[in-house]
């Protein structure tokens, strides 16, 4: 192995273990916090958890076993199920962050009626379009013989051996990624940046009410004033950082990974192998990133994890008292004797 390939594979075996770890995280979370159980976010972001966790065990031990060896791991049959699940289980995390950017944008744009327009059954409803969505591509793929070992990518995913298909298989493949990558960067976009245009107009009004309250207490110490004015300035930054986290690691995770498929198409660019890794390690990063990105860093799973962790550690620090007290019992009846 060379130095690009043994960093390669530190790289995804890192990625496979923080996104195991990341992903069980906020699934404990789930089970644990009723509160984040009844929210309908919940279930986007439990579904988009199930996928990366699911993709941490399928696709990337076999991407780090084509880095190693350098040929497909396994036989044909467990290569076209990985690229069966890998198609999957990609196009359904995408539709699933677009979910959750139109759960928020009904809650920021019409609060008054959120709990009447997204319920648990328009949630349920908007799962099973996913499911249905992310189906249809692989179940195509794999009628027409389109799944196999990629050695660009060392990896099983969408992939066709018959020249004689090729006209076919790249009008699909266009076809995937308008309606699997392209949609859900266009309905991110819509509705964040909707969320974003009435966060700014709520901003203004509380900026307005701020500086007519600043101008009122004349009294009021200087230090108290430029806390406010510092705390204006960051309320107008906090909505932009996220919605710019969001749209920004989904275009970065993914945009290398689609750009470089679309233009392998063409046998005019030569791609060259460690970059077609290197793009399906970015790709395979947005298992790692959405954990913290639409949950851990939230307050409420924040709160929830710490929990869980502080419960353990108590545990813990019982069983081992407990284990060191038992020495110490059965030692009081020898002194005795």
């Amino acid at each position: 192995m060379s130095i690009w390939e043994l960093l390669l594979a530190f790289v995804v075996v890192l990625l496979m273990l923080v996104a195991l770890l990341a992903n069980v995280l906020v699934l404990m979370c789930f089970l644990y916090s009723a509160d984040i159980r009844k929210q309908v976010p919940g279930l986007f972001i439990l579904n988009l958890t199930f996928c990366n966790l699911l993709m941490a065990v399928s696709s990337m031990p076999l991407t780090l076993a084509g880095i190693i060896y350098k040929s497909q791991p396994g036989g044909d049959q467990v290569c076209h199920v990985v690229g069966f699940l890998e198609t999957f289980l990609t196009t359904n995390s995408m539709l699933s962050m677009a979910a959750l950017s139109i759960d928020r944008w009904i809650a920021v744009v019409f609060p008054l009626s959120y709990h009447s327009k997204m319920r648990y059954r328009d949630a349920a409803l908007i799962l099973s379009y996913t499911w249905l969505h992310s189906a249809s591509f692989p179940i195509v793929a794999a009628s027409l013989s389109w799944l196999g070992f990629h050695h660009l990518y060392t990896s099983c995913t969408l992939y066709n051996k018959r020249p004689e298909d090729r006209t076919q298989f790249v009008i699909f493949t266009g076809v995937f990624h308008a309606l699997s990558f392209l949609l859900s960067l266009v309905v991110l976009c819509f509705t964040y940046l909707k969320v974003l245009k009435v966060a700014r107009f709520h901003c203004k009004r509380i900026d307005v009410i701020t500086m007519q309250t600043l101008v009122l207490l004349v009294d009021i110490h200087p230090s108290v004033r430029e806390r406010c004015l510092e705390e204006q300035r960051r309320r107008r930054q906090r909505a932009t950082k996220k919605i710019s986290t969001f749209i920004g690691t989904f275009i970065l995770c993914f945009a290398p990974y689609v750009i470089t498929r679309l233009v392998e198409l063409s046998s005019v660019v030569h791609i060259n192998s460690h970059w077609g890794i290197i793009s399906k390690c970015l790709a395979y990063s947005k298992a790692v990133s959405d954990p913290f990105v639409y949950s851990l860093l939230r307050h409420q799973y924040k709160k929830t994890w710490k929990d869980i962790l502080n419960k353990l550690l108590k545990r813990s620090s019982i069983n081992s008292s407990a284990l060191a007290g038992e020495p110490r019992s059965r030692s009081l009846p020898q002194l005795r004797e």
